[in-house]
């Protein structure tokens, strides 16, 4: 894994508690930023459902702590919904 690190390669089979938590974040993003516009909801719609997870009080480092889901990953895919029926 430290040879990796070291090369500028991603480590595709790490453990996110083994991977840097600004990476980490970033590859979601770009991940997010990746999916097929298909299946994604527009970006109005996207950060109106975003805004409903940051006023909740289950919201904590960008996860739902209720359900275990990335919210902006759960939020941007259209067919997904808020298993608490928030959105």
């Amino acid at each position: 894994m430290e040879i990796e690190k070291e090369s500028g390669k991603r480590c595709r089979k790490c453990l996110t508690r083994d991977m840097d938590k600004n990476e980490y974040f970033k590859n979601l993003h770009t991940y997010i930023a990746n999916l097929d516009e298909d299946i994604k909801v527009d970006g109005t719609l996207y950060e109106e459902r975003l805004s409903v997870c940051k006023e909740c009080d289950l919201l904590a480092d960008g996860m739902c702590r209720a359900c275990g889901c990335f919210v902006e990953l759960r939020a941007v895919i259209a067919k997904n919904v808020c298993p608490y029926e928030k959105w």
